[in-house]
């Protein structure tokens, strides 16, 4: 059986899956690599990254955990935005006492479809009691300036994780601040719902138990009972947060201080915690790592980089 934390490992899976679903709201690109086999899933897994080479085995174990979704919903204020699919990928240093450490990727964690904001320009800000606004609005019908994408960007490192939320229901499984950037001409480069000062902060929380499922390779991923290699696999778990609040729109348009009052008023921002919430369906996520990483000790990373090297096609 694999000796990796199995309850840590679950933790991180749940809350990394979680956390996909919230930035499929934006776009992100990767170049991405073709793995063999049961690699197939960690296209993007850090590696190479010195906290992952440095896990010995022992103290430390690296892991790699590749999560998508397909589709979703989040709700800010009066806004709701459907999701669509994502893929999040990290590394994971998974430490002795239980605890673990959280490695992204060179290009970022996400990747995700991107999702466009209803109504656009026109459902965000318009009608609106400021003649500046409406002069604005009167511009925007048929016109494709009024569309507005959002991207979900992280504002600080994942903590506070819980390693038996991640295996049961209705627990906080870790914290996530976050910030979205909504894009559009008219509201300039710079408007943000979230900073790193005042982030949206997350705390998902499984709301049904994943099917487990389990599978083992050699070193390039052909998959093997007696394989050195093993890849935990949770599938079709629906994963909610309705507790975090939202802090105001900012830095929005040329005349920020109108455009960022007349997006907050018709959005309901900020929103108050228990008034927005996250959703995220059918989720599929995969952990894997080495089966016995103390027999290569103190060499564990430097061995999954190998494998991984070694599935590349």
């Amino acid at each position: 059986m694999p000796q990796f934390p199995t309850r840590a490992g679950l933790a991180t899976v749940s809350a990394l899956t979680a956390l996909g679903a919230f930035v499929s709201m934006g776009t992100a690109t990767a170049a991405e690599t073709t793995l063999n086999g049961e690699w197939a899933p960690f296209t993007r897994c850090p590696v190479d990254a010195p906290a992952m080479l440095a896990a010995d085995g022992l103290q430390k174990t690296p892991q790699c955990v590749a999560s998508t979704s397909a589709s979703g919903t989040i709700k800010l204020g009066e806004t709701t935005v459907v999701t669509g699919k994502t893929d999040l990928q990290l590394g994971i240093v998974q430490n002795a006492d239980g605890t673990s450490s959280v490695v992204a990727p060179p290009s970022g964690a996400l990747v995700a479809d991107s999702a466009t904001v209803p109504g656009g320009l026109l459902g965000l800000m318009c009608p609106s009691q400021m003649p500046v606004i409406t002069a604005i609005c009167e511009t925007l019908n048929n016109s494709g300036l009024n569309k507005i994408t959002a991207t979900m960007e992280s504002v600080g490192a994942p903590y506070a994780f819980d390693q038996t939320a991640g295996i049961l229901t209705d627990m906080p499984i870790v914290a996530l601040p976050v910030r979205i950037h909504l894009e559009n001409p008219l509201l300039g480069s710079k408007c943000y719902i979230g900073t790193a000062a005042n982030p949206i902060l997350l705390r998902p929380e499984n709301r049904n138990y994943p099917e487990f499922g389990m599978s083992f390779f050699q070193g390039d991923g052909t998959p093997d009972e007696a394989g050195e290699m093993s890849r935990i696999n949770l599938t079709g778990a629906t994963q909610n947060d309705s507790s975090f609040a939202v802090p105001a729109a900012t830095g929005c348009g040329l005349n920020v201080g109108l455009i960022n009052a007349a997006v907050n008023a018709k959005t309901g921002l900020p929103s108050a915690a228990g008034h927005n919430s996250l959703t995220l369906n059918s989720t599929r996520t995969s952990l894997t790592g080495l089966n016995a990483p103390g027999t290569v000790a103190p060499d564990a990373g430097k061995v999954l980089a190998e494998n991984r090297h070694s599935a590349v096609r």
